[in-house]
């Protein structure tokens, strides 16, 4: 089973590929998406990675919350489901 993790605050210019880049060295990236801006075409400053495993989840969660990247502070957490 898959965990989907919440990537905030990364920067503008980070790319899919770097996000999967980034989080496969804690695992096996099933997938990673940066949320793009539908009017402007560009990035809104965050991203979802979907980990292959829990443990390696925590593993991403546990050294990259918090960090800077790029000049910012990153978040990363277990992604909740979209409030209606």
């Amino acid at each position: 089973m898959t965990t989907q993790l919440y990537v905030g605050n990364v920067n503008y210019r980070m790319t899919e590929d770097g996000l999967k880049q980034m989080f496969s060295e804690f695992g096996e990236v099933a997938s990673a998406k940066i949320v793009i801006d539908r009017e402007t075409g560009r990035s809104k400053g965050f991203g979802f990675v979907e980990m292959a495993d829990a443990d390696a989840a925590d593993r991403a969660i546990e050294s990259l919350n918090d960090q800077e990247l790029d000049g910012r502070r990153i978040k990363v957490n277990i992604a909740r489901p979209k409030k209606f």
